[in-house]
């Protein structure tokens, strides 16, 4: 991560930096390269990435009421200034498992960022390494973990990188990512636990289209060694093909699966092995019989802090207490999985209330800028993360677009917590806000 001095550094300069750098460049007709305010950067995203890569990126479970009431939820908090208090420097920083982090800003796990932007992880992972923020390669991105390593390496040697794991129902599987994570430098693991069963997803389902089964978004199995055994056993165990019309569909989803796969085209062709690695995958990609006594197997494959990511129920923070995680992180998943389910700004308070200050409280699903951010530290989350907002950067702008969109939002949450009358994001806390009705 970064040292104690450059985290202040980007707290105290980077609101009024921000806002000088655009004003000057509209002086002489220069804009910004993504549109500032979420909402035109979504539709701005819309016209830049295919009806499919939209639908997968922006859709959420059933009518989407989960995505609507996350996003409505900070409506329902309002920011009360204090005023004539000294606020010409401050400090953005935070301390996260016992290191120094710049912003209380990470960048969330999203799988298949090719859908936004060809080579999308790495170039998502260099703008969050450019700002000094922690980056969570997905378990489902479009390239190796270790690429991306070496991409937020080339632009900050040992930037700040976690690892999100998908428990799949292969434990030797699971055993070999979390130990190739470690090996090219993340800090820590963090297990999704929200998604051991596909969310009901019309938007994607209207389309009949899922990533994966097109070979996207599973570089992280085939440049695995243990997948690669499963594969094989797979494959020498396989009787015959069932044969699938040939349409100009089929033809092109194998085409797709071809591309995605590791090696030489022709060899691929002939062996069926990309075909076989998605059926793999498909097969092993998740564990539903997932139990809380499973975490004592991560413990032993780690010693690197493991995050809980998917937890709302008080009760399941207490139990991560007693399981000896290293922080828990509130989701909703951007509403993906349960159409209906309790908005994350709501179950946040009662999270953070059950752990007691005994281990941080981490935070995604609605964060749209730097206000918001505002309202969730101050409810109690130690850092947030940001999804949505920078895949649209990324489809709209490539890298640029995401070092514009993390700056935005560092820069807004570092005005808002000035004008709160707050020097310190460690300073933030619910005397900051009121409930509105």
């Amino acid at each position: 991560m970064t040292n104690a001095s450059t985290a202040t550094a980007i707290g105290t300069s980077i609101g009024r930096a921000a806002q000088s750098v655009v004003y000057r460049a509209g002086v002489i007709g220069r804009r910004p390269a993504i549109p500032v305010a979420f909402p035109e950067l979504e539709r701005a995203a819309r016209r830049h990435v295919s009806r499919a890569a939209y639908a997968y990126i922006a859709g959420s479970a059933g009518l989407e009421r989960t995505d609507a009431a996350d996003t409505a939820a900070f409506g329902r908090h309002r920011i009360v200034p204090r005023v004539l208090r000294d606020v010409a420097e401050r400090d953005l920083s935070i301390e996260l498992f016992g290191r120094t982090v710049p912003a209380p800003l990470l960048l969330a796990p999203i799988g298949v960022l090719e859908l936004a932007r060809r080579d999308g992880d790495a170039a998502a992972a260099r703008a969050a390494a450019a700002q000094g923020l922690p980056f969570t390669i997905s378990t489902q991105a479009s390239a190796p973990m270790e690429a991306v390593a070496a991409a937020m390496d080339a632009t900050r040697p040992g930037a700040a990188r976690w690892f999100q794991l998908y428990w799949s129902s292969s434990r030797d599987l699971v055993a070999s990512l979390v130990a190739r994570a470690e090996a090219c430098g993340c800090e820590a693991i963090v297990v999704t636990l929200d998604t051991h069963v596909l969310g009901w997803r019309p938007r994607d389902l209207a389309l009949g289209y899922l990533p994966f089964s097109r070979g996207l978004g599973i570089a992280q199995y085939t440049s695995d060694p243990v997948f690669r055994d499963l594969v094989r056993e797979r494959m020498a165990g396989a009787g015959p093909r069932e044969r699938t019309p040939v349409t100009p569909a089929a033809v092109a989803s194998f085409a797709s699966i071809l591309r995605h796969h590791p090696g030489d085209l022709r060899e691929n062709l002939r062996s069926g092995e990309p075909l076989a690695a998605v059926e793999t995958f498909l097969d092993v990609f998740a564990d539903p019989s997932l139990g809380w006594d499973d975490l004592a197997f991560l413990r032993e494959c780690t010693r690197l802090p493991i995050v809980l990511k998917g937890v709302l129920h008080p009760d399941d923070a207490r139990r991560a207490v007693d399981a000896g995680v290293d922080a828990v992180q509130v989701s909703t998943h951007g509403g993906r999985q349960i159409d209906g389910e309790v908005a994350a700004l709501d179950a946040l308070p009662g999270v953070v209330e059950a752990v007691a200050g005994r281990l941080p409280v981490l935070f995604d699903s609605g964060i749209r800028g730097g206000a918001d951010a505002v309202v969730a530290l101050a409810l109690g989350a130690r850092a947030v993360a940001i999804g949505r907002p920078y895949a649209y950067a990324l489809a709209v702008a490539g890298e640029r677009g995401v070092r514009e969109l993390l700056r935005n939002v560092l820069a807004e949450l570092d005005i808002t917590l000035g004008l709160a009358g707050v020097r310190r994001v460690a300073d933030l806390d619910a005397s900051a806000l009121a409930r509105s009705l």
